[in-house]
C-alpha cells in the first residue's frame, strides 16, 4: 500500500533521491537511473521481472496487484490519495516533457507526456518502495 500523504513531503527535503523519471517508452527510472519498473501497453506497471503492481482503472482509480485501491489519478497528471487530498501534481515543461510537482512546487522527477496519467502515481508507488526498503535495513541493522 502506498499513501504518499503530504506529511511525507513536510518530514523530508525534496531532491534528487526522491526523483522518478518516465521515458517516451514507458520506462520508469530513478535518480540514478536505474530502472525501476515499466508501463506495458495495456496500461498495467510491472517491475522488472514483469510482475503487476498496479492499473489505472477506467475511473481513474489506482489499484495495486491485490485489488486494493490506492488514490485517485486525473489525466492532466493530479494525483489524489484515498482521503481525497492532491498529494502530487504535473506541469508541462515542453512539447515532450512534464514535471512531477509536490504541493509546494518542488520538481520530483519529469516524464514524457504520453503516461501523464501514471507519473504522479508511479513517483508515489516507487517511493513508498524505497521507504519500505529503508526501514526494512535499519530493522535488520
Amino acid at each position: 500500500m502506498f499513501s504518499c500523504t503530504l506529511n511525507t513531503f513536510a518530514q523530508e527535503q525534496p531532491g534528487k533521491n526522491h526523483q522518478v523519471f518516465i521515458n517516451a517508452k514507458g520506462g520508469i527510472y530513478n535518480h540514478g537511473g536505474t530502472p525501476l519498473g515499466y508501463i506495458d501497453k495495456d496500461n498495467i506497471v510491472r517491475n522488472n521481472k514483469g510482475e503487476k503492481l498496479y492499473f489505472i482503472d477506467n475511473s481513474g482509480n489506482v489499484v495495486d496487484a491485490s485489488g486494493k485501491k490506492l488514490g485517485k489519478a486525473k489525466k492532466n497528471g493530479d494525483y489524489f490519495n484515498i482521503n481525497g487530498v492532491s498529494v502530487l501534481n504535473t506541469k508541462d515543461l515542453d512539447a515532450e516533457k512534464c514535471a512531477i510537482l509536490d504541493p509546494q512546487g518542488h520538481n520530483l522527477g519529469t516524464i514524457h507526456k504520453n503516461y501523464k496519467l501514471h507519473a504522479c502515481a508511479a513517483h508515489c508507488f516507487f517511493l513508498e518502495q524505497a521507504k519500505k526498503k529503508a526501514g526494512a535495513k535499519k530493522l535488520r541493522s
